[in-house]
């Protein structure tokens, strides 16, 4: 028997009246809603705004949320760990900020060389990611709910050119997930930063390369003031998703017209925001490419140990986790039908149009 199928009888959900008490008067429920990334960052701050304004208007001020920045009521990467304890009955942020729970987490923010944003949602609706995932959250006591997805992003900005893999070696990088595992294997020193200390580290020599998302977010914190090179794609996050959490015994005690409120709200955040990441990261490219930044791929050398390190990191996680193999063999099945179509059908179509 698979573990999914009995995770239900095991799950443990933060009893109502353990959680910070949602302040409910005449049927009104406002609850905090912390988030792991700067509120007014474009993208990933907006994706949590947005959704809030979204249910307050939708359930015409039944259901708001007092948002909080990235830290200024928990730490950035504690999003989770607060809805899960009831300190707060909601969050925003990106699954694999808390794969120290479990790594099987990463399939749910982002993969290196794996889907497209479009290829995530498809597998998350109809591929059975969505059940794994549910699955995965109930044993904490949590429900998530898909919010939305960068797309493509960039593998890092560095002070000196990348040339070979000798240019990698002994460097200080800010990049996360199992990219950053990947990169330890090169000799990398890769560390996970919270955003907002990503520029300052950048800037202060304390870190010589950095990951952050891609034109639109890398120039808004200021990236190309430290560095003139850019590394793309990102081979280690062709897509990140975000996501809304909630905690699954406050999300329960809800009228089953808020709970679909939450659900649909997420559901139209999703669209707008990776929209939102397609246009500005197109205007944000122009501007960079004007302001002097040199926008290029990792040499043949650099890429190909690239992939036998993500094989390796691949095949440790499986073997370490259950989990992780069992929802790696979802993921890949589809995968695997993706990539036939997207050679024959939309490789194509992009080429076509240089």
């Amino acid at each position: 028997m698979k573990r999914r199928d009995f995770l239900k009888a095991g799950a443990v959900a933060a009893p109502a009246s353990l959680l910070a008490a949602p302040a409910i008067a005449q049927g009104k429920f406002e609850w905090k809603l912390p988030t792991s990334f700067p509120a007014k960052a474009p993208g990933v701050g907006t994706n949590v705004t947005a959704f809030a304004d979204r249910v307050e208007a939708m359930s015409d001020g039944q259901l708001s949320f007092k948002v909080y920045s990235s830290g200024e009521l928990v730490p950035p990467f504690g999003v989770e760990d607060a809805v899960e304890q009831g300190t707060v009955e909601i969050g925003h942020s990106t699954p694999y900020y808390a794969a120290s729970k479990n790594s099987a987490m990463h399939f749910f923010s982002a993969v290196p060389f794996g889907m497209t944003a479009v290829e995530t949602t498809a597998w998350l609706r109809y591929g059975g990611g969505q059940q794994l995932w549910d699955d995965i959250y109930a044993e904490r006591g949590l429900k998530p709910f898909y919010s939305g997805n960068s797309g493509v992003q960039a593998a890092g900005w560095f002070k000196k050119p990348v040339e070979g893999l000798d240019d990698l070696a002994g460097l200080n990088m800010r990049i996360a997930g199992l990219g950053g595992e990947a990169m330890r294997k090169l000799g990398v020193n890769a560390v996970l930063l919270p955003p907002p200390e990503i520029f300052p580290a950048f800037q202060s020599g304390a870190i010589d390369a950095a990951e952050w998302v891609g034109p639109l977010l890398d120039q808004a914190f200021g990236l190309q003031k430290v560095a003139k090179y850019c590394y793309v794609p990102a081979f280690h996050e062709p897509s990140a998703a975000l996501e809304i959490v909630v905690n699954k015994a406050a999300f329960e005690e809800l009228p089953a017209h808020l709970q679909a409120i939450i659900q649909y709200a997420a559901e139209a955040a999703s669209v707008e925001t990776t929209a939102q990441f397609d246009y500005y990261n197109a205007v944000a490219l122009k501007k960079l490419k004007e302001d002097g930044v040199t926008f290029t791929a990792f040499p043949e050398d650099v890429n190909a140990a690239l992939k036998a390190a993500v094989s390796e990191v691949m095949a440790e996680n499986a073997e370490a986790n259950p989990t992780f193999a069992e929802v790696q063999e979802s993921y890949n099945a589809f995968l695997e039908l993706a990539k036939d179509y997207a050679v024959l059908m939309k490789a194509a179509t992009f080429t076509q149009r240089i």
